[in-house]
């Protein structure tokens, strides 16, 4: 199932919705309790049970085009979003960074969310070195503390495509990440929250970057270093990971400061993030 939060064009508020093939069905036309991510996944199970036997019996005449929906950020109110940094051995090489001591573990701020199809500011006045990075988004769907590798996946509620912009003259200025990823905007989350039923292998899914139309970044999450069930175990371990946690998994190489010269991102810049079974995630760049 396909989940994302949209509002209609008319409207600034969002609401929780199955996106289908072209068109979408919000769960309060369901006639459900739930209205955002967040209350369905706290619903368990049992509101996925509820959502699936509501869409078995919907009419057709509910559904609304997409093309008269906007998209807010797939994860809007997650309890904390938690990125972990150098987790693709091409990735930390290119940033000449060392990434053999442990997952590298950041935060990023709830004022870097940002939606499919959403406008980034770059912040020109106090850096003009925004770069890409690709991610897979992992959100956790109950809690998660002192997880065995082999259960570890099914704490796992859903995935979606996250770009992870950072602002590079100050990540390496600086001791910590947060800020430098955190601007806002800086954190485009989406389209889509894809259910884990349907991903039964998240180390098997291409993730590609383009720039303006040039493939900058094609790899799959088999090469990370550490998988999801891997960083949800070591997670875990130190934390109590809570229904709703986006975890952003890490990028592979191909970074735009590793090229020469290196590709940031500028006044009318087009960046879009696909992974294979989620979708494609595309942020429009403009400077002030």
């Amino acid at each position: 199932m396909k989940l994302a939060q949209l509002s209609r064009n008319d409207s600034d508020s969002y609401s929780l919705a199955v996106v289908l093939d072209g068109s979408a069905i919000f769960t309060s036309d369901l006639g459900l309790g739930f209205t955002t991510l967040q209350e369905l996944i706290t619903a368990g199970e049992t509101g996925l049970q509820q959502l699936h036997e509501a869409l078995a019996t919907a009419p057709d005449s509910i559904a609304t085009p997409l093309t008269e929906l906007r998209y807010a950020p797939a994860v809007t109110t997650p309890p904390i979003t938690l990125a972990v940094g150098l987790n693709y051995s091409e990735h930390a090489s290119e940033l000449k960074l060392d990434n053999d001591s442990g997952p590298v573990l950041f935060s990023l701020f709830p004022n870097s969310l940002a939606p499919h199809n959403g406008t980034v500011e770059l912040p020109t006045d106090q850096s003009t070195e925004v770069d890409y990075e690709g991610e897979l988004g992992v959100i956790i769907g109950k809690p998660a503390k002192n997880v065995q590798l082999a259960d570890a996946l099914d704490y796992v509620f859903g995935y979606t495509v996250v770009n992870d912009l950072t602002a590079r003259n100050i990540q390496f200025t600086e001791p910590q990440w947060s800020r430098c990823k955190s601007f806002d905007g800086f954190t485009p989350v989406g389209p889509v929250v894809v259910t884990a039923d349907e991903i039964l292998d998240p180390q098997n899914l291409r993730i590609t970057t383009d720039i303006d139309g040039l493939r900058v970044q094609d790899d799959t999450t088999g090469h990370m270093i550490r998988s999801v069930a891997e960083l949800i175990v070591s997670l875990s371990r130190s934390l109590t990971l809570l229904p709703g946690t986006l975890i952003s998994t890490g990028s592979p190489g191909g970074a735009g400061r590793s090229r020469k010269p290196p590709l940031y991102l500028k006044q009318g810049t087009v960046a879009t993030v696909t992974i294979e079974k989620i979708g494609a995630l595309t942020t429009h760049a403009v400077e002030i």
